[in-house]
């Protein structure tokens, strides 16, 4: 089992884009969410589909188990998610021995930018890149999970700015 450990910011400017060196698009939905765990499907590219069952609490720790599975079991799936499909392109940027993934959002959350760096050990302490605004780790209105299952619900009341 994998261990899931990441620190999650809001991004206040783009002097991440230069620095950036690579990116994917992604789709994501939900097919089960309790507040403890989740169970997600993500195609990456419209080429290749995982599942992802996140289980735990702790803003910073979660165990994760992952699996390929084909993408049009994917895309059956988010015929039933609960909620809404997410739709962003991740940037993956390297800074001072960590790689930081940028999530730019679009869809019904056009316009909100996050940053997430996942860590060996919540112990570790990574070099904070200037670019990077308000830390929302644990901050479960940002998560994911929440972005997709709990729109309808939050939509107006979640601020994009830094």
């Amino acid at each position: 089992m994998a261990k899931e450990i990441e620190r999650k910011f809001l991004v206040r400017t783009d002097g991440w884009r230069a620095k950036a060196v690579s990116k994917a698009i992604l789709k994501q939905a939900y097919v089960a969410s309790m507040d403890d765990r989740s169970v997600r499907v993500r195609i990456l590219d419209d080429s290749s589909a995982r599942l992802t069952m996140k289980i735990g609490r702790s803003a910073l720790t979660r165990d994760e188990f992952e699996y390929d599975i084909p993408v049009s079991d994917a895309e059956e799936l988010m015929e039933n998610a609960i909620g809404i499909v997410i739709e962003k392109t991740r940037y993956r940027v390297p800074h001072e021995g960590f790689i930081w993934e940028v999530d730019v959002f679009g869809g019904p959350h056009r316009g909100l930018v996050i940053a997430e760096v996942e860590l060996k050990a919540e112990t570790d302490s990574p070099s904070l890149p200037s670019w990077l605004g308000r830390e929302v780790t644990g901050d479960f209105h940002y998560s994911n999970q929440a972005l997709a299952t709990e729109y309808q619900y939050d939509r107006h009341a979640l601020p994009h700015s830094a």
